[in-house]
């Protein structure tokens, strides 16, 4: 009887955990944390989008979530900015090119304050692994383009609205001038992806420790929620004793924003932000651990 090989995505081989790495982060670290905060706008009346509540039966324009997810543009990112610079951690912004359109300010106040702008498409209210061939390397191109012409610089890394992905996906990216990708969630490590043009590399990003599918969906409490990012923080700390990690932390402010989730947000990371250097932890940005981890992987 003929085997019959599984479809293979191509882009990396299989390697266990337990093949360790012998480099180090910077300061002799162990583990390297960052903080994903995403800034997204939506289109009113039109495409998809996370809700409170089950979309309005009366259809579009559905009043009721996309206001909810107004507040985390208005409110709850200031409110993340000020618990950052209170507890001098450093963030990866994953933002809406949108966002330029909506409220330019928002942005520009985490870039003035040295977080890193990750490129994030133009609005999570549309996929674009749902795109043609050439929609989607325009779309790319342009939010490269535009976040660059605001900024003065290229973002370095990518995460795909919805982490939606074609095939072609990774070899987009890497024509694009983009060197590293947060869609993967398939180690606790940075891993090297083949693409048709050269390298990409994947950095971890949290499918669970992410407050949209672990609050929006599953319906995890807040105290919950700070209890995984605690104990996902010590145990990787723990294993990180053999070789170098990767935690990440994904945030959405309309959600964790919200006052009485803020309230534990801050709390857990003021507890964790005091593990630093001399305990192993390098807080960090994607891209510092992408540039770091590009000298290393092969």
């Amino acid at each position: 009887m003929p085997i019959n090989h599984l479809r293979h995505h191509e882009r990396f081989d299989y390697r266990p955990i337990t093949d360790r790495d012998d480099f180090r982060w910077p300061g002799d670290t162990r583990l390297a944390v960052y903080v994903g905060v995403n800034l997204e706008h939506f289109a009113f009346g039109e495409g998809r989008g996370p809700g409170i509540a089950p979309p309005a039966p009366e259809g579009e324009p559905d009043v009721l979530n996309y206001a909810w997810r107004e507040y985390g543009n208005r409110v709850g990112a200031w409110r993340f900015l000020e618990m950052l610079e209170a507890l001098s951690l450093p963030a990866g912004v994953i933002a809406n090119t949108s966002i330029l359109d909506h409220c330019p300010e928002l942005l520009e106040a985490f870039v003035a304050r040295g977080h890193e702008l990750i490129g994030h498409g133009h609005t999570n209210a549309e996929r674009q692994g749902q795109m043609s061939s050439s929609d989607e390397a325009a779309l790319i191109a342009r939010s490269r383009e535009r976040l660059a012409a605001h900024f003065g610089t290229p973002p370095e890394g990518w995460l795909s609205p919805w982490i939606s992905e074609s095939d072609r996906t990774p070899d987009l990216l890497q024509e694009a001038g983009f060197s590293y990708t947060l869609n993967w969630a398939h180690d606790d490590r940075p891993v090297a992806m083949r693409t048709r043009h050269g390298q990409l590399l994947s950095i971890p990003y949290p499918q669970e420790l992410n407050d949209i599918p672990t609050i929006s969906t599953h319906r995890v409490s807040m105290n919950e929620f700070a209890t995984m990012m605690r104990d996902q923080f010590l145990e990787l700390l723990e294993q990180s004793r053999h070789q170098p990690l990767v935690m990440g932390i994904a945030l959405h402010p309309w959600l964790t924003g919200q006052p009485f989730r803020l309230r534990l947000l801050r709390k857990v990371l003021s507890d964790l932000a005091g593990y630093r250097e001399a305990e192993g932890v390098w807080w960090t940005t994607p891209g510092a651990i992408a540039r770091h981890a590009a000298r290393q992987i092969v």
